[in-house]
């Protein structure tokens, strides 16, 4: 009876042992096994900090890709990675080996799977997702995810042209509409406002505005003093247009849902296909104006440049905000400046058409 009370006792405590230690020496594996499955977990240790390295290299390309470092940077990264990779591999190893001999030369009872190395190797009990063959691995080594809150895209916008004139109704404008247009080409970086957020984008950049005004009834610029004015062209005008040409930066706050893409070593929110509502507006400096001239002329077509100041403001500022979807967005932009300095009647550019932020 005493023999049988000793087993149920002993069964009892094996038991509740494997139930508050879960990574307690199994009973029946002995040290022979214990040995063996060390050995086969230094193969894993090996392809474990080789895809730890793919995953690095994949990130450091990815920022070399989107400008963020250069190529010569991006080497020393990668070098560095595989430096540290190489090393992990033998210190880990190292480890195996050691607790090998420990176990080769001690007996049954000698337990070491309460030490810790940098994947906390130790006996558990049945299997779990954290588990290889019976060792519990605790990959405190994994790469940190990387996050790049700030992003960069190629901004292009064209569509229709022309001004809102002190006094005038729009529909009164001396300029064509559909004749005149505008066309922007640029390139913009956008930047996470909140860290756990992306709701609010701050976006910023440089962009090349080039605005058109064709004006109607064969007329075209003149430049007399101070003022600008049209006049009735002596010839019949194939084609009369006033280009002004503006390099500036815009500034806008983005609003809009995104999705979360989280991978290994980095995580990403992204804006592809949905809705985007951006406000805001841009300041800059006029850097070329010319008005092109066709007509003919005793039989002889002619085609004709004038590159004069045309009064045209130096410095430009105005309003601008986009409806998008995807990458396509309705575009509209106005000028606060006006398009004459020192005008007696004040007119100022406006704009609408289709934008492209191609991120």
């Amino acid at each position: 009876m005493q023999t049988i009370t000793k087993y149920l006792a002993l069964a009892v405590l094996s038991l509740s042992m494997q139930f508050i230690h879960a990574q307690d020496t199994i009973q029946n594996v002995n040290n022979k096994d214990k040995i063996e499955v060390l050995k086969n977990l230094k193969e894993h240790i090996q392809n474990e900090e080789r895809n730890f390295l793919k995953a690095e290299v994949e990130a450091i390309n990815e920022r070399l890709d989107k400008g963020d470092i250069s190529s010569a940077e991006a080497e020393i990264l990668k070098k560095e990675a595989a430096k540290k990779r190489a090393l992990n591999i033998e210190d880990r190893l190292a480890i195996i080996d050691n607790k090998i001999a420990l176990m080769k030369r001690n007996d049954e009872g000698y337990r070491i799977n309460n030490e810790e190395d940098l994947s906390r190797v130790g006996f558990s009990i049945g299997g779990n997702d954290d588990s290889f063959a019976g060792i519990k691995i605790n990959y405190k080594n994994k790469p940190k995810k990387y996050d790049l809150r700030t992003s960069s895209d190629f901004v292009l916008a064209f569509g229709l042209n022309n001004a809102i004139i002190e006094g005038e109704k729009l529909d009164d404008s001396p300029y064509k509409f559909g004749g005149s247009r505008f066309f922007e080409i640029g390139w913009a970086w956008k930047t996470r406002v909140f860290k756990e957020s992306n709701f609010m984008r701050f976006k910023y950049g440089y962009s090349f505005q080039m605005n058109g005004l064709k004006p109607t009834d064969n007329q075209y610029f003149v430049q007399q003093g101070d003022q600008t004015v049209l006049e009735e062209f002596p010839e019949n005008l194939k084609k009369a247009k006033l280009s002004v040409t503006n390099l500036v930066f815009p500034v806008h706050f983005e609003f809009g849902p995104s999705k979360k893409i989280e991978k290994d070593t980095y995580f990403r929110y992204s804006t592809d296909n949905q809705f985007k509502i951006g406000l805001g507006g841009y300041g800059g400096f006029n850097i070329d104006t010319r008005q092109k001239l066709k007509y003919e002329l005793d039989g002889e077509r002619v085609k004709e440049k004038q590159k004069h100041e045309f009064n045209t403001t130096n410095l430009v500022y105005g309003l601008s905000g986009y409806i998008a979807f995807d990458e396509v967005a309705l575009y509209v932009k106005y000028d606060l400046s006006p398009i004459f300095k020192d005008q007696a009647i004040k007119q100022n550019n406006i704009s609408i058409g289709l934008r492209f932020d191609m991120d």
